[in-house]
């Protein structure tokens, strides 16, 4: 069996980064589809297909420039009452005792030492961790240890926090511009300590032990230390304090043994785990320390986007796509937003057109949906339903299932271009969802999470 580590995952989200803030290319979020999905108007799971793509942009009706996007983790409130895991190396994805948290003040923390009574039982956590201690653990009165990690800033919070997922982020370099969750994050990050010992995890306590052995750590690091507590013969816990009371977790170790000497006669030996920090250290690349395997984009169309975003009708597909190009050009589109629809002009209109509605050519009979309408203006999109083709000039259309008719202006044959090129770029991500009405007072937060 094989594996793709999260080394190998870490860095195709991170060329995909590089690829998006790169001058020559550019993101959108694209959304569409205004008909139902069937009767009952469920979204069905997408499928990874040609036919699915396609479709896409069939229904595609805006799109909008993404210039926003941020490395995310899963999100996890810290709630009090809960049970948290300490960081674990052999841990593959998450625990479902989560080992880190986001507080009420957007600060995220690690944890690296669970509460535990002197039994070695797993106690609850009462104490939400606080304050933004650049350098070493703290432990909380309820007997957690806690490392800070970040403060998300306000702009990241407002950006990137949703209610799934939060932003992670390396601070490559700060200024006195930068934002202060920026730079008290390097100083985070500066005051990492390569190889230490964050933690011991008892994978058998033994039997027979009298008295509190000796725990001793064995690498090619040094100085890190730790106390054991035994219950009824066994080791039930060994936590990262020496004798002194100070956390001593020691520094330099790709490796380590840990060695239970001494307790009087046990009749089986404690095996005991060395738990060791990320390759920067705890703190030093946050999104190694939270296993961040993917990527959020993120755009927040607002009412009509200078008319290129439909109001008064609904789409249900939300999509990313790279470079879009114009109509009928190889160049391309490189405007904050755009509409996707193509436009037909009427020299006279009998009786108003209803968005959402079909209509029909007289003398074509072409068919295709109302997106939206604006007096002499209709803009539509065709499906496999509807069928393709175009409309007549001059032709009389009528609403097959309404009471919409009009005549089409002979001067513009057979349709105005759409401002994008639908058909061009490159569809990257669909998503499927219950249907969404937009209004001219409404901003959407499209929150676009690719996951590795």
């Amino acid at each position: 069996m094989a594996v793709v580590t999260n080394r190998i995952k870490k860095q195709v989200i991170s060329s995909f980064e590089t690829d998006i803030l790169d001058s020559d290319n550019n993101y959108f979020a694209v959304i569409g589809r205004s008909e139902d999905w069937n009767d009952s108007d469920v979204a069905p799971t997408v499928l990874n297909s040609a036919r699915e793509e396609r479709n896409f942009r069939l229904g595609a009706q805006s799109a909008k420039r993404i210039i926003d996007q941020s490395f995310v983790v899963p999100r996890y409130n810290w709630s009090s009452g809960a049970i948290y895991s300490p960081y674990d190396d052999a841990q593959v994805g998450y625990p479902a005792q989560t080992y880190y948290v986001m507080n009420d003040n957007n600060q995220v923390y690690i944890c690296i030492q669970q509460s535990k009574d002197v039994a070695g039982n797993a106690q609850v956590s009462t104490v939400q961790p606080s304050g933004n201690t650049t350098g070493t653990p703290f432990d909380t009165a309820d007997g957690y240890v806690w490392k800070f990690l970040y403060s998300i800033g306000a702009l990241d919070a407002n950006k990137f926090i949703s209610a799934n997922f939060i932003p992670v982020k390396y601070v490559s370099s700060t200024d006195s511009d930068s934002p202060a969750a920026d730079i008290e994050q390097q100083t985070v990050q500066n005051n990492s300590v390569i190889g230490q010992v964050i933690g011991y995890a008892v994978d058998s306590g033994g039997a027979g032990y009298s008295s509190t052995p000796t725990i001793t750590v064995v690498g090619d690091g040094t100085k890190a230390k730790a106390n054991a507590t035994i219950s009824g013969g066994s080791v039930v816990k060994v936590e990262i304090i020496d004798s002194s009371g100070s956390y001593t977790l020691g520094s330099g170790y790709n490796f380590a043994d840990v060695v239970a000497s001494g307790g009087g006669s046990p009749t089986k030996p404690a095996s005991i785990r060395a738990i060791l920090s990320t390759p920067l250290g705890l703190g030093g690349d946050p999104r190694d320390d939270l296993r961040s395997t993917s990527i959020m984009f993120n755009a927040k169309p607002s009412g009509i986007e200078t008319g290129d975003f439909i109001v008064g009708n609904d789409f249900r597909q939300v999509g990313l796509m790279k470079n879009l190009e114009l109509p009928d050009s190889d160049a391309k589109f490189t405007e904050s937003t755009g509409i996707a629809l193509k436009k037909l002009v009427l020299s006279s209109v009998t009786t108003g057109f209803t968005a959402d509605n079909t209509i029909q050519g007289s003398t074509s009979n072409v068919k295709a949906l109302i997106d939206k309408v604006d007096s002499s203006n209709i803009w539509y999109h065709q499906t496999e339903v509807t069928g393709f083709g175009n409309f007549d000039s001059g032709e009389n259309i009528t609403e097959t299932d309404g009471n919409g008719a009009g005549v089409l202006d002979a001067s513009f044959a057979p349709y105005v271009n759409p401002e994008v090129d639908i058909f061009s770029g490159e569809v990257l991500y669909i998503d499927n969802r219950a249907s969404v009405t937009r209004s001219a007072e409404q901003t959407e937060d499209i929150k676009i999470v690719i996951q590795i």
